[in-house]
């Protein structure tokens, strides 16, 4: 029946799931979150778990150790980040100094260049700052990290019950199809929970991997708050794309306020440059890109999309959950050409027949030899014999 509907009515149809899907996302974002978080962690965490179970460990005994390493590994990475955190803010006024001394040649600049008074320019930051008070950016930050706290707190209970009644709801996907379906049920849950996996601790892999050798840049170029930088350019990188320009552009500012050497900042710059490119090139493609196989087009839209209707925790988990999407469209009848859309598949077709003819007829023809042709023996060649 569903074959036989017009495309028009079922892009009409598809694209008023989106909105209702994006509407019922940003509506209980606060929900969603952590369960989706959760679930990431639990797919992590299943290897380790089942092969706690297989040495004789109950399974409530299995879960919880499994989910106090990963704790211990969470509380480890916040605690090595509030140290560096705590160094950075310790010598925050002389930053301020140093930042109001570039402000202040700024605004020379500015009113050199488009004839701007200091004064002007002041009022004008002074109308900002009350605007952005007025509109609460305060209480959203102080939100944001009391929605942290919650998360931290929910997970790992979240994490424990997907765990322990997972084998209930592998059974409620598989029943809930038709048996007809049930291999292809059961193939897109094994992959989906394969990819998660595979792309779960390959960021982590990649992550160690990019903030040693941005340590490893930073100390040679002698900056201030090296390892606190490269770790957190670390961090934002594993937000596709956007992340990267937001730890370029954060640790250029901070080595200027830190730094009387202009040519650092340049330094800066081709380290995290080079970074990128090795972590593009060779870490990306080799540590994470062999499972999730997404465009690059997708995935900037999804970072985007996924920024713009839950935040940060949006960017991060966009990716995973379009691969998962990408499998389970691959596996429905009818659904087939939105899985190819999100892939990175090229497919190369045969060339066209306007382009045969056109390759055909510059090539040259080619040289006709005509056949030899076998004479019977004439009257003198049969005497002579």
């Amino acid at each position: 029946m569903w074959t036989k509907v017009p495309f028009y009515l079922k892009a009409t149809i598809s694209i008023l799931g989106l909105c209702l899907t994006g509407f019922l996302v940003v509506t209980g974002k606060d929900i969603l979150v952590p369960v989706a978080f959760a679930v990431l962690l639990s797919m992590l965490l299943l290897p380790m778990n089942n092969w706690l179970e297989k040495h004789k460990l109950p399974r409530v005994v299995a879960i919880i150790l499994s989910i106090i390493v990963a704790l211990v590994i969470i509380i480890g990475i916040l605690y090595f980040l509030s140290i560096q955190i705590a160094g950075f803010a310790s010598d925050m006024p002389a930053i301020k100094k140093q930042l109001l001394e570039h402000a202040h040649t700024m605004q020379a600049l500015v009113h050199q260049t488009f004839n701007i008074t200091g004064r002007e320019q002041s009022a004008y930051f002074k109308d900002a700052a009350a605007k952005m008070k007025s509109e609460g950016y305060v209480q959203q930050t102080l939100l944001s990290m009391t929605d942290g706290v919650l998360l931290l707190v929910l997970l790992p209970v979240y994490t424990f019950l997907i765990l322990y009644y997972r084998p209930m709801i592998r059974r409620f996907f598989m029943d809930v199809f038709p048996d007809k379906e049930a291999e292809n049920v059961s193939e897109v849950l094994n992959r989906s929970k394969s990819i998660v996996q595979s792309y779960m601790a390959g960021l982590m892999i990649e992550m160690a991997i990019v903030a040693t050798l941005n340590t490893i840049g930073f100390l040679i170029i002698g900056i201030q708050y090296a390892i606190f930088l490269a770790v957190l350019a670390a961090v934002l990188n594993l937000i596709p794309y956007i992340g990267m320009l937001i730890a370029n552009v954060f640790c250029m500012l901070v080595t200027l306020t830190t730094s009387q050497d202009f040519s650092n900042i340049v330094w800066v710059g081709v380290v995290l440059l080079l970074v990128q490119f090795v972590d593009n090139n060779i870490l990306m493609p080799k540590i994470v890109g062999s499972k999730v196989k997404i465009n690059s087009l997708i995935t900037i839209l999804g970072v985007l999309i996924g920024g713009a209707l839950i935040g940060v925790s949006g960017m991060f988990l966009a990716i995973p959950f379009i691969a998962i999407l990408k499998t389970i469209l691959e596996k429905t009848d009818g659904l087939k050409p939105w899985g190819m859309l999100l892939g990175d598949e090229i497919t190369v077709h045969e060339p066209s027949i306007i382009y045969r003819r056109l390759t055909t007829w510059r090539q040259k023809p080619a040289a006709i030899v005509p056949e030899r042709v076998e004479m019977p023996p004439t009257f003198e060649e049969t005497a002579g014999q």
